[in-house]
């Protein structure tokens, strides 16, 4: 009897139900999905994002300054009109606009982008850059484009 009462439990034990376990892993596609649909979207706003006025740089072979402080960005098209971000400036509010907020003695520390289109009359651009000298600003940086590196061969 043993021996058939052994028989019957081992066989209870095969009978018995599969536990079903929870799910531990995470299902990463939707998340992929969603960050690529947000790389494409932030790919293509970023080129909007620029500031402000369109202009055309001027071609460079110098290397981009690096700062530390958030940046006053002054344009001017090819037509000589000045720019504040996206805000068009009379020159004679030049200063009043641009150091609003600025004291006078903090003014050197302030760092000032001056991007002229390549267009723009050089005495715009001069008078420009002298106004702001002349108001106390001394971190000065004229904006240009890079210019692609050309094969200079043994020269």
């Amino acid at each position: 009897m043993a021996m058939g009462g052994g028989a019957g439990a081992g066989h209870v034990r095969g009978r018995r139900r599969a536990r079903k376990r929870p799910l531990s892993e995470i299902n990463v596609t939707p998340l992929v999905d969603v960050m690529l649909v947000l790389l494409i979207i932030f790919m293509i706003s970023a080129p909007l994002l620029t500031t402000g006025v369109p202009v055309e740089l001027p071609k460079t072979e110098a290397g981009a300054v690096p700062t530390d402080k958030e940046p006053v960005t002054v344009s001017i098209d090819q037509s000589g009109a000045i720019f504040i971000g996206k805000d068009p400036v009379a020159y004679q509010n030049l200063l009043t606009e641009v150091g609003g907020a600025i004291p006078a003695e903090a003014r050197d520390e302030k760092p000032i982008f001056v991007r002229a289109d390549g267009r723009a009359p050089y005495q715009a651009v001069a008078r420009v850059m002298a106004r702001l000298s002349t108001g106390g600003f001394t971190k000065l940086n004229l904006i240009t484009d890079t210019a692609p590196e050309t094969a200079s061969g043994g020269q």
